[in-house]
Formats: structure tokens, sequence, C-alpha cells
């Protein structure tokens, strides 16, 4: 810009000058010729005036040396060609002056006009660098203003992420549900192709897909699936810290065979780490070889962190849930005892029989082996069940109890194992079970016999590796718990009849225990009457002071088929009937209700007694030697039966059959009255039962 010229022949610099002295003798020549036609012609030929414009034109557009040509030229045209001529009277010399003025007259406005036009020039001039440097100046703010856009656009994006990240951990607290939606908006804002949490299994301890969110899988990463242990996410989880991968830089880990069959090219894998503590690794992956920059793994280390805090308020919120619904079931079952018989649950006796027991209740309630409790109905299974888990390590923990025989088995198998939300109709929500409430603490299943053949498979596995699965999911749940079963029935016998697994039943039979009938023990029948009188006065408001000799009488030699719990229900009954210090006891329906037990339910207990092959080997020289030993005594602590191990009964039952006089044998003479005999009916003779004594 600055090289332009002013005048009207600046295009090449050598031609420029000949062309400018060209145009000022053109000028002249031309002015001369316009006189010579004007003066061939006759007519005025003011060559003064032509030679003046031609002289102005050459110093207004050639400059100032063309001027001074063209004032030269001129003034020697009018000096030789018009010298006889006297214009105004005035010689040619007198021109040269004239000529000279106007020269320098058009000389000075020429010069001024081409250094006002130079001043314009350099300030045009400058003026475009100026517009040129600020056009360049704005350009180059406007391109960071348009990257600072973009970034803050792409911060907001960030932000928005964590904002939806920080309400997703607000608004749901369902695990999977919740990882689920953090991956979906974590793979649109970061423009990954698959986002996935991998989470440690509770149980094993393996690294697991636990959410994906992969709209293109081929079916190679699903959820659920085992990372090996050598794996990229496996040693983010183990290290601590984030790896990175792209096909650019290495090759996959073999064990990373899934992700080469997605076709998955760059991958990112950031711990979830929470108070020092790693939950799990949450990773990132691109179908194409874009790698993860070092700002990318810086904002996702934050989204990192955040998705750590839900991860810890969902297993938090779970674990509650769960602990929870535990409580809840466990005040249930507390309610249901309160209002159960577990309010007469002390253990009222001083027989032989149930010392017999009791001593094993010592014996094994320290040990978590499987207990089995066989005995006849309302003999007190679950009051011995309750004795075992209350001397055990347990005894801290709850005491969960589950009748067999009261549910059906689909609704059986749901109690005792748990189901999930719409495992089946009617499941509504999830529901933990009995073995699942039980954990740590003992589980009484009573009439276990009533468990249908498909479900005692199950029961069976619960007691050999201590693990199950709820209806309607797959999560194994291990449980540590202790197994108390009681039946009335031969669980040998339904054995032998394939109505009962025989491997369930040696799993249940690691300890027997054998609980008598009360016929068989009538001498804690007045002590279980007072205690009953007690306690059914107390809760109704009455004062039972004295039982009738003939209704303690007729109470001791009633045979009792429905136990203890036929003595309560009878004693309650007297309760409600007497109005005054005494108890009136119908002994006129105790008399019609007396049947002599039958053959078959003997046999069926002798057949349960563990004392039966001793029962085959005892013969009649055994039992007279022990009569001699014992001098004659049946019952006691010394007495014969004692000595052979068998009860009082069952000794008399088996002398009178095999004719054996206790009178004869006894080498003293001794009293033939049992002692035992002679308490028991020294409690039934007197005329009245002095209830006002402590039991």
């Amino acid at each position: 810009m600055a090289s332009l010229r002013i005048s009207m022949f600046p295009a090449w610099p050598k031609s420029a000058t000949v062309l400018r002295y060209g145009a000022a003798v053109a000028l002249v020549a031309m002015a001369l010729g316009t006189a010579l036609i004007l003066r061939h012609d006759n007519l005025p030929h003011p060559f003064t005036s032509f030679s003046f414009a031609a002289i102005a034109i050459t110093f207004w557009c050639a400059g100032t040396g063309p001027g001074l040509l063209a004032l030269l030229l001129s003034y020697l045209a009018l000096s030789h060609l018009f010298v006889p001529v006297k214009v105004l009277g005035s010689s040619s010399e007198s021109y040269l002056v004239i000529y000279g003025i106007f020269g320098a007259a058009v000389s000075w406005f020429s010069a001024l006009r081409r250094r006002t036009e130079g001043l314009l020039t350099e300030a045009r001039d400058h003026l475009e660098v100026r517009v040129a440097e600020r056009t360049s100046e704005l350009t180059q703010a406007n391109q960071e203003l348009q990257e600072i856009q973009a970034e803050l656009r792409h911060e907001k994006d960030r932000l928005a992420l964590l904002l939806d990240l920080n309400n997703s951990i607000v608004s749901n607290l369902e695990l999977r549900d919740l990882l689920r939606d953090i991956s979906a908006s974590v793979r649109r804002l970061m423009q990954c192709d698959s986002v996935g949490v991998n989470l440690p299994d509770p149980e094993t301890g393996e690294l697991k897909l636990y959410a994906l969110d992969f709209p293109g899988a081929k079916g190679f990463l699903r959820e659920k699936m085992v990372r090996p242990p050598g794996s990229l996410a496996a040693r983010a989880f183990s290290t601590g810290e984030p790896l990175t991968f792209s096909v650019e830089q290495a090759a996959l880990p073999m064990e990373e065979g899934d992700f080469e069959q997605e076709g998955l090219k760059s991958a990112c894998w950031l711990p979830l780490i929470s108070r020092t503590r790693v939950l799990g690794v949450l990773g990132l992956s691109r179908l194409d070889a874009t790698p993860f920059s070092q700002e990318d793994i810086r904002f996702l280390m934050q989204v990192a962190s955040q998705v750590a805090i839900a991860v810890e308020n969902a297993m938090a919120y779970s674990q509650i849930a769960g602990l929870k619904d535990k409580l809840a079931q466990e005040k249930l079952y507390l309610e249901d005892e309160i209002r159960s018989d577990a309010n007469f649950e002390e253990i009222v006796g001083t027989s032989q029989a149930l010392h017999r027991v009791l001593r094993l209740v010592e014996i094994v309630a320290p040990t978590n082996s499987t207990v089995l409790i066989n005995g006849e109905t309302g003999t007190g299974k679950e009051l011995i069940a309750r004795a075992i888990h209350d001397r055990s390590p347990r005894s801290a923990k709850t005491f969960v109890k589950l009748n067999c025989a009261a549910l059906p088995g689909g609704l059986l198998e749901s109690e005792l194992f748990g189901h999930e939300k719409g495992a089946f109709t009617g499941a509504s929500a999830q529901r933990i079970g009995r073995l699942e409430l039980a954990h740590q603490g003992t589980l009484f299943l009573d009439e276990v016999g009533e468990i249908p053949l498909e479900l005692q498979p199950k029961l069976l596995r619960v007691l050999q590796e201590h693990e199950f699965e709820r209806l309607g999911s797959t999560r194994t749940i291990r449980t540590d718990v202790r197994l108390i079963a009681a039946t009335n029935r031969d669980l040998a016998a339904m054995v032998q009849e394939q109505k009962f697994r025989p491997d369930l039943f040696f799993r249940l039979n690691v300890f027997p225990v054998e609980l008598p009938p009360l016929r068989e023990r009538p001498e804690d029948i007045p002590l279980l009457v007072r205690h009953f009188v007690e306690e059914f006065s107390r809760r109704m408001n009455k004062r039972l002071e004295t039982v009738p000799s003939e209704a303690m009488k007729a109470l001791c030699e009633y045979r009792w088929p429905g136990n203890i719990r036929e003595l309560q229900n009878v004693i309650e009954r007297a309760v409600i009937l007497s109005s005054g210090p005494g108890l009136k006891i119908p002994v006129a329906e105790l008399d019609s209700r007396t049947t002599p037990v039958s053959e078959d339910a003997s046999s069926k207990s002798t057949r349960r007694r563990p004392v039966r092959s001793i029962l085959a080997e005892v013969d009649r020289n055994q039992l007279v030697q022990a009569l001699q030993k014992a001098r004659g005594r049946v019952g006691g602590r010394d007495g014969a039966a004692a000595l052979l191990g068998l009860k009082r009964t069952t000794f008399i039952t088996r002398m009178t059959k095999l004719g054996i006089d206790p009178n004869q044998v006894s080498e003293p003479k001794v009293d033939s009255t049992d002692t035992s005999d002679t308490s028991d009916s020294s409690m039934v003779e007197d005329s009245t039962l002095d209830l006002s004594s402590s039991q």
C-alpha cells in the first residue's frame, strides 16, 4: 500500500519517466498544433493560453520535471514562432517572467497536492494495517471465546452429570437399578459405547459385572459374568489405581477376550474408592481407538467417587432393609411366642425319666450338633428344644420355630427358604425365610416327618452345605443355623416305607432324645397339677388352695393319651369351673375317657425307644440278679430298674410277664413296697394337696 505513487504513471518504474516527459512534449505539441490551425484559418490563436493549460496539466499530472520541460518548450515555441506577433503590446521576452511565475505557482500547488496525497496515502495505509491487526486480534479473540464457550459447555455437561448422579443417589436406593442409570448417564456424556460397574460377590469375593449399559452389545459382555483375576478390571480393583487401554498402544491381555469379541478398541477402568476402601470398578469402553485423556481420567475419578458413595449407600440400605425385615419377623415370632404356650416353658418334674432327658440336654446343648427329639404329642418337645437353645452358645441369638405340619408344601418351602418379589402369584414383596432369620441361632422344626419328599433334598443341602437359595432367586445365601427337629412319628419306619429320605434321617438323627409320655412318669403329675393350678389361678385372678385327694388320685391313674397338653387343658377347665378355695376336677369325665393304651401305640412307642436292644437281651436271670442286688426294690435311684437302665413301669411289666415275685427272690426280707411307689401314693392319699406352699 505504501509503494503506490500519486502520479498518473505508476505502473513500471523504468518507463514511468519516459511517459511523464513524453506527456509534457505531447501536451505542448497539442497546444502548438491548435495554435497553428487557428492561425492557418486566420482565427485568433491565443498560444499563451494553450501553453499555460499544457504547462498546468503537465505540472499537475506528470510532476515538476515534465512541467519545467513543458514550460521550456512553450517558451521556445513562443519565442521562435510568434515573435513578430505582439500580444497586448508585449515582447516575447516578457513571456519568460510570466511563464516562470505561472510555472512556480503551478509547481507549488502540485507539490502541495502530492504532499497531501502522500499524507493521505500514508494515513490510509496505516489505517489499513491497524484494521488488519485489529481484525486479526478480533478473530483470535473470537476463536478463544468459542473455545471458552465449548469448555464451559463441556463443564456444564459434566456438572449436569454430577448433579444427575447426586439425584440418582438420593432418589434410587436399589443398587442394580441405580448403577444402570449411572452407567447410561456416563456413557452419553463421555461419548462411550459401553459402561459397566464391577462389584465383588459378597459370598465368593469374585469380581462380577453387576450392571452394564451397552446398546450395541453382541452378547459376549453381559451382567453377572465373572471378571478373571488377571483382567484389567481386577487389577484396578486390587491396586486401587485407574488403568487405561488402547489397541494403538498395546494388545489386549488374554483375560480380556470378551472385549476383543465385542470389538472394543479402547477402555478405562477406575476404582470405586470410599474411605480408603475399594468397593468395585467403573469401566468405560469405546468401539474406536480414541484413548482416554488425562483430563478425562481426572473427571472420571470424580464420577467414580460419586458412584462409590452411591454403591455404599445402596449396600447400606440393603443391609438395613434386611435387618429391618429380620427384626420385624423376630418381633412377630416373639409376639407369637408370648401368646403361645411358651408361658409354661418351665420343665416341671422330678422323675428319673425326666432327669435322664435333662442330662442329655446338658450334654448336647454346648455343641452345634443336630438334635432329633422323639415323643408323643403333648410331651413338651418344644420346651426341650428351647432348653437346648438356652444352654447353648447361641442363646443370645434368635430361636425360630416352624411347625411343618401346619403349612402345605408350597407355602412351607417359601416359609423355610423365603422368596423374591414376583417368585409366584401373590409374592408382592421380598420375604426372608426362617433359615435366614435364624442365622447364628437355632431353628426348631416341629413335626419334621410331615415335610414333603420334594422338599427334603433342599433341607438336606442346608444341613450339609449350609447354603440355600430363595424362591425365584439364583443368589446363594450362606447360613449358620443349628437345627433341632421334633417328631411324634417313627422316622425309621417311614424310611422303610420310602416316605422319608434315609440320608436326611441320618443327618437329623445325630443325637436322638426320647421324651417319655406322661403315663410313664406318674410321679410328676402332682407337681404339674400344682404348677398349672398356680398359673391359671394367677391369670384368672382366683385363689385356689387345695386339690381333693380323690381328684388327684384320678389324675394320677388316668393314662393321659394327650400327655402334658391334655393335663394342662383339664386343669384350665377345672380352674374355670372352681369357685371356692378347692379345685373342682370333673373326675367323671376322666373316668369316661379312660381307655387302655392300644397295643399298636405301645409297640410304636417301644420302637422309638433306645432301650429296644436292651430289652432283647434282658432275661429272667438278669431281672432276678438285679432284684437281689436291690434287695427287692424295683423303683428309686438304687432300684433294680435303675440298675438295668430301664423305666420302673417297663421293669414291672417285664417282671410280671416272666412271673417273678420280688419278695421271693430277695435274699434278706425286705419291704416289698417300692419307696418311689410309696412316695407317689403318699402324695395321692393325702386328703388334700396344699397349694399354698412353694413348688
